[in-house]
């Protein structure tokens, strides 16, 4: 079990605050550092915004199926997520690896298409969230805490793939989750 203290306001009589009192925490996970990490985040997320070109792109990668990869990226000076780089339709797999830099967060989009074992052509959408270990640790921590508010506009993703290294996000990992 781990331990956190509550902290007390100052007596108005002595001006002097008495000493911390323990308390138990259930939680192990839960330590005044995650507090600080968690409220830290949140602000970081409350004026986070995201462009309506990010989902304009992808609908477009969705219906009309003219990109087979969108990457986002958040600008921390306009505290919002753009659009990093669109695959065209002739671009694959391969190229979105390749557009995923080896130190900083993207989050990405991906249209796998594929043919089942029924011998049926079929298409899923994957959200690729990407926090290499060489990224930076304010970096990780906005991208874990604004991912949600563009996963709600990118209506009709299929499968969410979490990867901080490129063998966690391997071609026959999404070939594995599709089918």
């Amino acid at each position: 079990m781990a331990m956190a203290y509550k902290m007390v306001k100052p007596s108005p009589r002595s001006g002097h605050a008495p000493a911390p009192q323990p308390l138990a925490i259930e939680q192990p996970w839960l330590t005044i550092d995650a507090l600080c990490v968690c409220v830290r985040g949140l602000q970081a997320t409350e004026g986070m915004n995201v462009k309506e070109e990010c989902q304009r792109w992808f609908m477009e990668m969705k219906w009309k199926k003219v990109h087979r990869f969108v990457v986002y990226k958040i600008d921390e000076r306009s505290r919002a997520v753009l659009v990093d780089k669109v695959g065209g339709p002739g671009e694959g797999y391969e190229e979105l690896v390749a557009a995923l830099p080896g130190d900083d967060c993207r989050y990405a989009v991906f249209d796998f298409d594929f043919v089942t074992v029924d011998n049926c052509q079929k298409s899923k959408i994957f959200f690729i969230a990407w926090s290499p270990a060489a990224s930076r640790i304010r970096a990780k921590i906005l991208y874990a805490t604004s991912k949600q508010g563009l996963r709600r506009l990118l209506d009709g993703v299929h499968y969410e793939v979490q990867a901080t290294d490129p063998s966690e996000m391997g071609f026959d990992v999404i070939r594995g989750r599709a089918q």
